[in-house]
């Protein structure tokens, strides 16, 4: 796919959920972004079989109750899990890219460990093989480097929190002066909300860099940041279609 596919998008964060009924990051919030033709956001990690699984939380106690990290885990022992005790399971990528099958974009977010690229290495194995347009993001620089080597026709990028709220002083010494992005080079930037009318956000804009903005949550959030930002990842974004008007 193109860059280009990324200008004026509204991606549904997580799928289309409320955490009640229909949990985030499930096969049922899928099928409901599917339902309004929204493109789709999603995280992956990897567990300790190799098995690609699409959840948010290091830990598995907020959707599950379960307190174990899932990075420990085999798809064994959390297969049967259910989120926020509805019938919804933590999909398996697999399944997940077999029922969008290219009916959307996706935006994949890789909860990658920091000095592994174990997840780098089975993901592309995968979508190697996906025939619909995604892209790949993550905060990790060497994430978003292996890619930039080993797969640069991927559209990648780098996710930028707002560093200006860190109160450690070595990691905001880190974000703002050790990004290495001409090492990186990434597609596009996705900036959190409250950064994206920052210096820095304006500077990419006015490079013709490709920003994605996270988490727009209602209309007021999006008038905020549309001059700042080619994209917005929504939530509410079912309640919040005519920001497309």
């Amino acid at each position: 796919m193109k860059i280009d596919k990324l200008k004026n998008i509204m991606i549904a964060h997580r799928g289309l959920y409320n955490n009640k009924d229909i949990p985030e990051n499930s096969m049922l919030s899928f099928k409901e972004a599917l339902k309004n033709n929204l493109p789709i956001e999603f995280d992956v990690h990897i567990l300790k079989d190799n098995n690609l699984v699409i959840f948010h939380d290091d830990n598995l106690k907020r959707m599950t109750g379960v307190n174990k990290e899932i990075s420990e885990c085999t798809y064994e022992e959390i297969k049967s899990l259910k989120l926020l005790d509805t019938n919804e399971t933590i999909p398996l990528l697999k399944d997940v890219l077999n029922m969008i099958n290219g009916k959307v974009l996706l935006d994949i977010e890789l909860k990658s460990d920091f000095f592994s690229r174990k997840l780098e290495r089975e993901i592309v194995k995968l979508l190697d093989n996906y025939k619909g347009d995604f892209i790949v993001k993550s905060f990790n620089h060497l994430s978003i480097y292996w890619f930039r080597r080993n797969r640069p026709k991927y559209i990648r990028g780098l996710l930028k929190e707002d560093f200006s709220k860190e109160k450690n002083i070595f990691k905001k010494i880190y974000y703002r002066y050790f990004n290495f992005e001409y090492f990186l080079k990434p597609d596009f930037y996705s900036y959190e909300y409250s950064a994206s009318s920052s210096k820095f956000v304006k500077k990419l804009r006015k490079n013709n860099k490709f920003v994605l903005v996270w988490t727009v949550t209602n209309k007021n959030d999006y008038e905020d940041v549309k001059e700042y930002a080619d994209g917005f990842i929504c939530e509410n974004i079912k309640d919040n279609l005519l920001l497309k008007d």
